[in-house]
Order: C-alpha cells, then structure tokens, then sequence
C-alpha cells in the first residue's frame, strides 16, 4: 500500500481545519458586552429615526399630491429624539417580598 504525498498532504489539512472549526472562542469580557449592548441600542434607534423621516416623507408627498400644506395634526409620524443609552438600565420593581413562595403569573425555571 502506496500513500503518496499528495493524499498525506490533504489528510493533514483536512485535520487541521477540522480541529480549528471545532475549537471554542472564549467568552467576551463584560467591556465587550457593553459595546455591543451599546452598539444594539444604537442601530435600533437609527431604525427609529429611518422610520420617522420616511413617515416624514410620505406625509410631504401625499400633501403635494393633495395639494396642500402638511398639517401637523394629521401626521401620525412619531420623533424618537436624540440617541440616548443608559449602561445599566432600571431593573423592574418587584413587589414581592423576600422569601416568599413564586406566584402562579409567574411559572417555575425548568433546569
């Protein structure tokens, strides 16, 4: 049984590659949660903000069609204002106290 050189040579990188897909990337570091916690909020505002000139515009071309002036009563568009990110938002207020056995609105973790 001959192996030449070339089938040694695609076995080998076959392994390698396959060790690499199977390898694990560490867990990223809190700093690198918060970026791209950050980074989430940021481009859900920006779609906000895409949605409020498209209404924006709409309400224009359909005023022209109509022709007359936007009114600002008849617009349903909605500004979401500047872009605004708090680290650590305000956790919910739990009114139960401590200790106490968890309500039925609130099913049980399965593990």
């Amino acid at each position: 049984m001959k192996i030449s050189l070339k089938n040694l040579f695609l076995a080998t990188n076959a392994l390698l590659i396959a060790s690499a897909a199977l390898a694990k990337l560490p867990a990223l570091s809190d700093e690198a949660k918060a970026k791209a916690a950050e980074a989430a909020a940021k481009t859900a505002w920006s779609g906000k903000v895409d949605g409020y000139q498209l209404c924006k515009a709409q309400d224009r071309v359909a005023a022209y069609y109509k022709k007359a002036k936007p009114s600002a009563t008849a617009s349903s568009c909605v500004d979401p204002g500047p872009f605004v990110y708090t680290a650590n938002p305000p956790a919910a207020v739990s009114t139960a106290t401590p200790g106490a056995a968890p309500s039925a609105a609130t099913p049980a973790r399965k593990s």
